[in-house]
């Protein structure tokens, strides 16, 4: 059921406050994270969440989910959408790890082009 502009303006600020909060926490215990984005299409809410936790290098974001960090992030995410009072499940299916250094790599350093969402081309 599509929601209208006034409940999708009401969640995305839910989302951001949460989410803002999962990231300050992160940002204090996992070593090379930078900083976290949401995307979502809310003709698909909430099936297109998804949250990208982005790391400085590649070096750095391997460690941490080698680590077992990756855990962690998906627990501080399912956290904040359960603050949020959004609904996915599994959680973890919406999450996402990126690094500035692959941006960089290839996309030039844009992130818009970089989180864009892939289209199909139905071949």
């Amino acid at each position: 059921m599509a929601s209208s502009k006034r409940e999708q303006a009401h969640i995305e600020r839910r989302l951001v406050a949460t989410l803002t909060e999962a990231c300050e926490t992160a940002k204090a215990e996992i070593i090379g994270f930078t900083w976290l984005t949401h995307e979502v299409d809310y003709t698909r809410f909430p099936s297109s969440l998804r949250v990208i936790w982005v790391f400085n290098t590649e070096a750095e974001k391997n460690q941490a989910l080698a680590n077992g960090q990756g855990a962690r992030m998906v627990e501080l995410t399912t956290f904040a959408l359960t603050e949020a009072e959004v609904l996915v499940s599994p959680v973890a299916a919406h999450v996402q790890f990126d690094s500035e250094e692959q941006c960089q790599r290839v996309n030039g350093g844009n992130w818009v082009q970089r989180l864009a969402p892939k289209r199909s081309t139905g071949v």
